[in-house]
C-alpha cells in the first residue's frame, strides 16, 4: 500500500469532523435565535413598563388607590347615557361588555353603564397610544370595570352595536375591577329572547338557552341583562308611584313589626320560630298592626314591606317572601270607598309606568314580548255572583260559595276582556267562607262579605275588604277560623277602646310587575326569589 493511500482515510475523517462541528454550531445558533425571539415575545406579552414610555396611560389600578385614598370630583366622570357629539374630552366608567382586537395595533371596546353602551377605539399612535396599551385592552376580560379617558368623535357610519352614536378615541385605559376570564353565564346568552332562539333552531343553528335555575344561581350576572335592568326599574317606579299617590291623599307611611306572636292571616302557611323562649311567627301581612294603627287615630296608613308565607306552592305566581304594598283607611259609610282608592291609585300607577318607563318597557318587551295592558279610566266592577254567572254562561261551573281557581280566573279575565275591553277589573262581594277571619260580612246576606279582589290579565293581584271592628264579633270569627284568640289578644283589645269602621287592601309588588309586563313567572320580578326550594343567593 502506498503512503498516499494509507493517508486517505485520515483526511476523510478530519473533513467529517469539521462538517459535524459546523452543523452543531449552526444548530446552536438557531436555538439561540429561537430563544431570543421567545424572550422578545414574552417581554411583549408582559407589557413591560420599562419598555413603554406610555405605560402610565393604562394598567390595573392598585388596591391602595381604590381605598378612598384621594377625594375626587365625581363630576369628572361623564355618564355613558349623556355622551353626545357636543362633548370633546371625557372620562367614563363602565363594564367592558365586548372586546374585539383588530390586528396588533387596534382594538374596539364596548363599554356599558346602566344599560347604555358606547364604542371605544384603542388604536396605536405615536406618543399617544402604544402597541402595549392595545394589547392590554385586547386582554381585558369581559364584564371587567374600567375607566376610559379619551376624545369624543362621530364615525362616518352609524354605530350598530351601541346605544350612543359617538365613539371615544381612547387615550387612557385603567382596569378598576377585573372579572374572571370565563363567566358562568354570558350576558349575551342570558339576554337572548325565546323568539331569537326558535328562529335559530328553524335555521339549523343552535344558540345557548339559559334556564331559570341557572339564571337564579348566578343572579348578579343575570340582573345585568337589559330586560332585567328594565324589570327592576319598573318595579322601583311602581313603589314610587304607590307611595307618592297615597302621600298626596293624606295617607301616613308606617313600618310594622315582622315578628309577631300569632298568625296574622290564619291557616297553616306561617313560618314559626322561637322568640326568646316564646312561640312567634313571621308576619304573613301587616294586617293586624295596620288596623291597630287606625285604632291609634292615624286615619289613613300604608306600608311597603316584606311579607312571609310558608306555603308549599310550586306555581308561577307564589313566593315564600315577597314585598307587600298595604293600605288601611277609615270608611264613612261603605267599603266602596276603599275600592274607589284602588281604582284611582292603579290607573294613576299604570299611567305613570307608561309615561316614565318607556325605555324600560321596551327593553323588557325585546326579550319577553308582550302587549300593553288594557285598562279603563273608570275601572270595571262586577259582583262575585255576576262573575260566576259569566262563567256559567260558557259552561264553567263554580261552587256558589267557593273560591275561583286559577283556570276560572283566567277564563273570567278572557270573558271580561272580550265583553268590556279591559284586562284590569274589580270583583267584589265574595263568599265569606273564602275570606280571612277579620272580613266584615254583608248586611243583607252573611254568606257573602264586604270584600273584593282585583285582577290583571286574568290573575288576582289585590285582596281587600271592610274589616270587623267589633271585638266580640272578631273573637267569634277568629275562633271559627281556628285561630287561638290569646295569640292575637292585643289586636282584639285595641278595638275595645273605640275604633272607626275601616277597610283596606294588600297587593304583591312582584305580582303587579309580572302581570303589567305580561311575564310568565314571578321569579323574574323578584330580585332574589325565595320559594319552597330556594333560599340563596
Amino acid at each position: 500500500m502506498s503512503s498516499s493511500e494509507s493517508q486517505e482515510p485520515a483526511l476523510s475523517t478530519e473533513a467529517q469532523s469539521k462538517k459535524a462541528a459546523k452543523k452543531e454550531a449552526a444548530k446552536l445558533e438557531k436555538l439561540r435565535r429561537k430563544q431570543e425571539v421567545a424572550a422578545a415575545a414574552t417581554a411583549a406579552s408582559n407589557l413591560s413598563v420599562e419598555d413603554d414610555p406610555l405605560a402610565a396611560n393604562y394598567g390595573h389600578i392598585p388596591l391602595n388607590e381604590l381605598q378612598s385614598k384621594t377625594p375626587v370630583n365625581v363630576n369628572d366622570w361623564t355618564r355613558v347615557e349623556a355622551l353626545n357629539d357636543s362633548l370633546e374630552k371625557v372620562l367614563i366608567r363602565g363594564r367592558a361588555q365586548a372586546i374585539r382586537p383588530v390586528g396588533k395595533k387596534m382594538a374596539f371596546l364596548v363599554i356599558r353603564e346602566n344599560g347604555f353602551t358606547v364604542q371605544c377605539l384603542v388604536q396605536a399612535k405615536t406618543d399617544l397610544v402604544s402597541p402595549q396599551m392595545v394589547k392590554f385592552a385586547a386582554a381585558l376580560s369581559r364584564e371587567s370595570i374600567v375607566d376610559v379617558e379619551g376624545k369624543v368623535s362621530v364615525p362616518a357610519a352609524p354605530i350598530k352595536g351601541a346605544t350612543q352614536q359617538v365613539e371615544i378615541q381612547v387615550r387612557k385605559l385603567y382596569c378598576v375591577s377585573k372579572a374572571v376570564p370565563t363567566l358562568p353565564i354570558n350576558i349575551e346568552d342570558a339576554a337572548r329572547s325565546e323568539v331569537e332562539i326558535e328562529k335559530a333552531i328553524q335555521a339549523g343553528e343552535q344558540l345557548v338557552r339559559v334556564n331559570q335555575d341557572t339564571r337564579l344561581n348566578f343572579r348578579v350576572l343575570d340582573l345585568r341583562t337589559p330586560a332585567n335592568q328594565g324589570i327592576f326599574r319598573i318595579q322601583s317606579q311602581v313603589g314610587n308611584a304607590f307611595r307618592q299617590f297615597l302621600l298626596g291623599k293624606s295617607f301616613v307611611e308606617i313600618h310594622t313589626p315582622k315578628l309577631i306572636a300569632g298568625s296574622s292571616e290564619g291557616g297553616a302557611a306561617v313560618f314559626r320560630l322561637d322568640y326568646k323562649g316564646q312561640p312567634a311567627c313571621l308576619a304573613q301581612s301587616p294586617q293586624l298592626h295596620k288596623q291597630m294603627s287606625i285604632c291609634g287615630d292615624f286615619g289613613r296608613v300604608f306600608e311597603i314591606g316584606p311579607v312571609f308565607r310558608a306555603e308549599d306552592s310550586f306555581t308561577h305566581r307564589h313566593l315564600c317572601e315577597f314585598t307587600g304594598l298595604d293600605v288601611e283607611m277609615e270608611i264613612k259609610k261603605h267599603y266602596f270607598e276603599v275600592m274607589d282608592e284602588v281604582d284611582k291609585l292603579f290607573v294613576a300607577m299604570f299611567d305613570s309606568l307608561n309615561t316614565n318607563c318607556k325605555k324600560d318597557l321596551e327593553a323588557v318587551a325585546n326579550q319577553y314580548p308582550f302587549e300593553p295592558l288594557k285598562y279603563l279610566r273608570n275601572t270595571l266592577r262586577l259582583t262575585y255572583e255576576e262573575g260566576i254567572q259569566m262563567l256559567k254562561e260558557v259552561g264553567v261551573e263554580i261552587e256558589p260559595f267557593g273560591d275561583l281557581n286559577t283556570e276560572a280566573e283566567r277564563k273570567l279575565g278572557q270573558l271580561v276582556l272580550e265583553k268590556y275591553g279591559t284586562e284590569f277589573y274589580i270583583l267584589h262581594r265574595y263568599p265569606l267562607a273564602v275570606r280571612p277571619f277579620y272580613t266584615m260580612p254583608c248586611y243583607d246576606n252573611p254568606a257573602y262579605s264586604n270584600s273584593f279582589d282585583v285582577f290583571i290579565r286574568g290573575e288576582e293581584i289585590i285582596s281587600g275588604a271592610q274589616r270587623i271592628h267589633v271585638p266580640e264579633f272578631l273573637e267569634e270569627r277568629a275562633q271559627a277560623c281556628g285561630i287561638e284568640v290569646k295569640t292575637i289578644s292585643t289586636y282584639i283589645d285595641s278595638f275595645r277602646y273605640g275604633v272607626p269602621p275601616h277597610g283596606g287592601f294588600g297587593v304583591g309588588l312582584e305580582r303587579v310587575v309580572m302581570l303589567f309586563c305580561g311575564l310568565n313567572n314571578i321569579r323574574k320580578t323578584s330580585l332574589y326569589p325565595r320559594d319552597p326550594l330556594r333560599i340563596a343567593p
